[in-house]
């Protein structure tokens, strides 16, 4: 395995590309990020712990055997608290920062008004993140040194992976809380996102919900998680690129009060790799000529 901080060295992001490429698929991380800058942490009113909270702790380390299987992962060391790359680029919410800001398109949406934009104002569980207002050039720092290079490797690897298949599947993984049992229901351990249909195959999502099954995972799909601005923007079937998100229930690795893994990881981690490579099993199936994929990620751009 080959491992490549990407942007210069700067600890941004981490890709670890197989030692051959046999499956084609590749393995997203965006929110396990946890390298907390010092002049972070000076900006914030909440404590080491609680900056957290919005973490999706040791999904990286979840996925760290799939290389081995044949695929690459990508990963931010940022944190989300610090930027949100599965949000819409203009989902800025201008009342957090002192000086001319542009209003863009996205900046009055649902996810803005709740705190949860791409310059996060609240962590989860919506305890407010800074001391006071940033200056207006942070969100364009920002922006310039995480979003755009996790998104440029992102399409890179994406681009790679169908033209080495002919059909590529992007996974996007993630974790949640544990939601409380509702009316006596078995509370989900995986949720699946496929934008209800319309960002892979049909067969991609039965796969992966028939191997959780099959593992004795209870499994939902889309809700109440259908997939964000990562599943919505690569998931182009009609093109040969797919795009699932997997949410995995905390309480079957991690012990959310100290942000620990705990006995479960190891079979969480299994869980993971068998949903993978049913879903790369199906990607195989779907795969187009090479020489028949004309299409690029900047004519997908343009839809998203």
């Amino acid at each position: 395995m080959r491992r490549a901080n990407d942007n210069g060295g700067s600890q941004v992001l981490e890709v670890i590309h197989p030692d051959r490429r046999t499956l084609p698929v590749l393995i997203s991380s965006p929110h396990s990020g946890r390298n907390y800058d010092p002049s972070f942490l000076g900006m914030t009113r909440l404590d080491s712990q609680a900056i957290r909270r919005s973490e999706d702790a040791f999904v990286d380390r979840l996925i760290a055997g799939i290389p081995a299987l044949g695929a690459p992962t990508i990963s931010a060391l940022f944190p989300r608290a610090w930027i949100d790359v599965n949000r819409e680029p203009g989902e800025l919410d201008c009342t957090m920062f002192e000086g001319p800001l542009r209003a863009t398109p996205g900046h009055n949406s649902p996810r803005v008004r709740a705190g949860l934009g791409i310059i996060p104002r609240v962590v989860a569980g919506g305890a407010a993140i800074y001391r006071s207002r940033l200056p207006a050039a942070e969100a364009q720092r920002r922006i310039a040194s995480c979003y755009t290079p996790y998104h440029t490797t992102l399409e890179h690897l994406i681009d790679e992976t169908r033209q080495l298949f002919g059909a590529v599947c992007l996974i996007d993984c993630h974790s949640m809380p544990t939601a409380r049992p509702a009316c006596g229901h078995k509370p989900a351990d995986i949720v699946l996102g496929d934008r209800f249909g319309t960002s892979c195959a049909p067969a991609v999502s039965r796969a992966a919900a028939d191997a959780l099954q099959a593992e004795g995972a209870m499994v939902r799909r889309n809700h109440p998680y259908p997939g964000g601005h990562i599943t919505r923007r690569y998931g182009r079937p009609d093109l040969g690129m797919h795009a699932i998100q997997i949410e995995v229930d905390r309480r079957l690795y991690l012990d959310e009060t100290t942000v620990e893994p705990t006995a479960g990881f190891a079979a969480t981690a299994r869980l993971l790799e068998a949903a993978i490579l049913a879903i790369a099993h199906v990607v195989h199936g779907l795969a187009q000529p090479v020489a028949s994929v004309e299409h690029t990620l900047t004519d997908a751009g343009t839809r998203a």
